[in-house]
């Protein structure tokens, strides 16, 4: 039998008019749900109230049968009595699962409530720029697309015919630049105090569910087929679905490196082709889980890392703080940064900073320990680097007229070159 409910229903219980007004500022379909939800609940209580004054009945007819015997007299109705109640009590606990499976089935579909900083909007166009870095590149030239600068360098045409479309080979310079970046984002994430991690690439969906609305989100990840796994979409979710109904010593600060795969069925115009948005491509994350009290100290943190680290490879880029509409099932406050496309005169999403609040902690029960008592953490996550966007910005911001990249100096060591092309 069910005894306690997997998300924290006290909230919804507790704050109705904050979890619906959450709902109307994301235009969700399921405001609606919170008087079912709180009917249900209702519901589900009063049958454990009935269920426990039936074992509180149980456990005082059984001591008047004992004391009934030891005195020599009659327990034959006691003892009737006390046939009757497992079945009675069988059928209140199938009631509550039936009523339980219900309130998880709408709880699991509730957004995170948003912080109150976030601005309302209708879509992406209701971000707010924050600020700029680094100098906006200048040309001599008309710069070109990435999709003409990666000739030479990658194939997609041979990735096409043994995969489909939205795989890719590196090769040579290329390859070897993109391994710079990974290797430079680890050791940058070690000097700042995060442990290196290699999470599996792939989760089963009990996990899954921790970390993310799925029917929001399933239709993103591969499943793996007549198996209880799915490839991971980034090293996020293993990293933190892996302290699932734990208490935890805070914080846990963790750097994971893994490749990440998508269905990635949106736009198919000529800005998102070549390697910008892609089935797999490699990703250093960010993850953090922490007190509630610290939380919103680290989302600064975990940001300033990674403006810090398109600074250091000398990109223009923003920081956009995302608006409702643009937010998500699990963050409460994302900020994105955009790096600058010269070929498209767009800035272009290269990194997600997120603090997700309690929301993932309590559908994977994560807590720690605080004076003897236990309270769900919060967990944060920020892109360090996805490997094959940041390429996509070395590549065009980096661009000279007859087609070579300079290497950013940072990454220079790593590869021995200061340029990079197909023919250099």
């Amino acid at each position: 039998m069910v005894t306690h409910y997997m998300l924290d229903m006290k909230f919804v219980r507790e704050h109705p008019d904050v979890v619906r007004e959450n709902l109307k500022k994301r235009k969700s379909e399921l405001l609606g749900r919170v008087d079912d939800l709180l009917e249900k609940d209702d519901a589900w209580r009063k049958l454990k109230g009935q269920s426990d004054a039936l074992r509180a009945e149980r456990n005082k007819v059984s001591k008047e049968i004992n004391e009934t015997k030891k005195a020599g007299g009659d327990a034959s109705k006691l003892l009737e009595r006390a046939k009757t109640i497992p079945q009675q009590l069988k059928s209140l606990e199938e009631d509550m699962d039936a009523q339980y499976a219900e309130i998880k089935r709408i709880l699991m579909r509730l957004p995170n409530i948003m912080h109150d900083s976030v601005p309302y909007g209708e879509d992406e166009e209701g971000n707010q720029e924050l600020a700029q870095f680094g100098k906006k590149p200048e040309f001599a030239f008309e710069p070109k697309n990435h999709n003409d600068l990666i000739e030479g360098m990658v194939n997609l045409e041979r990735a096409a015919k043994i995969a489909g479309s939205r795989f890719y080979f590196l090769q040579g310079d290329l390859a070897l630049l993109e391994h710079a970046l990974q290797q430079y984002a680890i050791d940058f994430m070690n000097k700042k105090g995060y442990t290196f991690v290699q999470p599996p690439y792939m989760m089963n969906r009990n996990a899954y569910e921790g970390v993310t609305d799925l029917a929001d989100f399933e239709d993103v990840i591969y499943k793996v087929e007549d198996e209880d796994l799915h490839l991971i979409a980034t090293s996020e979710h293993p990293l933190t679905a892996q302290f699932q109904n734990e208490v935890v010593k805070l914080p846990i600060k963790l750097a994971g490196m893994s490749p990440c795969f998508r269905k990635e069925t949106g736009s198919h115009g000529k800005e998102e082709k070549g390697i910008w948005r892609v089935h797999q491509f490699h990703k250093v994350e960010q993850i953090v889980i922490c007190k509630p009290e610290e939380s919103w100290e680290y989302h600064e943190e975990i940001t300033k890392n990674a403006i810090e680290f398109f600074e250091s490879l000398g990109l223009h880029f923003r920081q956009v703080l995302i608006c409702t509409g643009d937010l998500g099932t699990v963050a409460a406050k994302k900020y994105d940064l955009e790096a600058w496309i010269p070929s498209v005169q767009k800035y272009k999403e290269v990194v997600s900073s997120s603090n997700c609040t309690s929301y993932q902690a309590v559908r994977l029960n994560i807590r720690y320990n605080e004076q003897g008592t236990t309270a769900f953490a919060h967990t944060l996550n920020s892109t360090c680097v996805a490997t094959s966007r940041a390429l996509v910005a070395i590549l065009e911001q980096y661009q000279n007229e007859d087609g070579s990249i300079n290497v950013p100096k940072v990454l220079q060591p790593f590869l021995n070159k200061a340029k990079i092309g197909p023919h250099l």
